[in-house]
């Protein structure tokens, strides 16, 4: 395949950056598309990332995205369940043992040390401020971005409690500008997610809706609050309890809605020159066993956005960017 033109005419190559947005496990998606840009001859020299942006955005920078991707296939959901460590102090999971998993299979290293430019988005507690974390271990600040509020504990750092970066800037195209890149490739989570559980309207529920349920069931019950009962349906039929959502999903929903409407308002006052929108609004909050389709949307959402990639690098190559 003819890789994209990089070279522009005053013999620079411009710098290109990939803001990978938040999203939980619906960033799986985020493999299928570094996947398939890289089959387009784009390699980003700067990668940002928010939440599980950061968790692959720290993989690719360190030159492991194989492994992840191959990590991430082979997961099933009692893989998922296993990589949980229970806390009800400031979060439901510790994500200690993810972070160690992490660091045992894709080696921690400094920033300074990573082949590509790389930095993460987190949020300090106590003030809503954005913090850009790019120095010290790559891991801990991975571990900040991540850390979302509810079911996360926070993260001690620099004197600071840090949680997830999705609060205030899921889709980090700002952090790739000041990092010094010409163009920024972004690739938004969130352009399906609200109300998708709604939308079904047959009195079957949806396959996704029975995976989310049951899983809503296992998460709850590992975390020792039984799921019996609480998946409910979100059509209205029966009784006024057997119509409300699940606990998990009415959390699902609300951070969906938060997020979508936050990465809106970003992107709105700071454009992306390409927008990547993988299409998984499908996939449930916790549903990181179900990476397959993730990464096949995630190739299918670059396919879509080809176009657009070719006017954003041949215009910078025009330009002499």
């Amino acid at each position: 395949m003819t890789a994209f033109p990089m070279v522009s005419h005053s013999g620079r190559q411009p710098v290109i950056g990939l803001a990978l947005g938040s999203g939980a496990a619906r960033g799986w998606a985020h493999l299928g598309v570094l996947r398939a840009l890289e089959e387009e001859g784009i390699v980003p020299q700067v990668i940002c990332g928010c939440s599980i942006g950061a968790f692959v955005g720290a993989a690719a920078a360190a030159g492991e995205l194989g492994k992840l991707r191959r990590w991430a296939d082979s997961l099933k959901w009692k893989d998922v369940i296993g990589l949980l460590d229970v806390s009800l102090r400031s979060g439901l999971i510790k994500g200690e043992k993810l972070i160690q998993y992490f660091e045992r299979n894709f080696t921690d290293r400094d920033f300074t040390d990573l082949p590509v430019r790389f930095a993460c988005v987190a949020t300090e507690l106590s003030s809503g401020r954005e913090i850009w974390l790019h120095s010290g271990s790559v891991s801990e600040a991975v571990r900040a971005s991540i850390a979302l509020p509810g079911l996360m504990t926070p993260v001690a750092r620099d004197g600071r409690l840090l949680v997830d970066g999705g609060l205030v800037n899921p889709v980090p195209v700002s952090l790739c500008r000041a990092m010094g890149a010409d163009i920024v490739i972004a690739v938004d989570l969130g352009s399906d997610m609200i109300g998708r559980a709604w939308r079904h309207t047959s009195a079957e529920p949806a396959p996704e809706e029975e995976t989310e349920a049951s899983w809503s069931d296992r998460l709850l019950s590992r975390l020792g609050l039984g799921g019996t009962g609480l998946a409910g349906n979100a059509h209205g039929d029966g009784g006024p309890e057997e119509s409300l959502p699940s606990l998990v999903s009415v959390l699902n929903a609300s951070i969906n809605i938060m997020q979508v409407r936050i990465s809106r308002s970003r992107l709105a006052g700071e454009p992306a020159d390409v927008l990547i929108s993988p299409r998984v609004g499908q996939l449930g909050l916790m549903d990181y066993h179900r990476a397959e389709e993730a990464i096949a949307e995630g190739e299918a959402a670059v396919v879509r956005a080809k176009p657009l990639l070719r006017y954003a690098l041949g215009r910078a190559d025009d330009a002499g960017a």
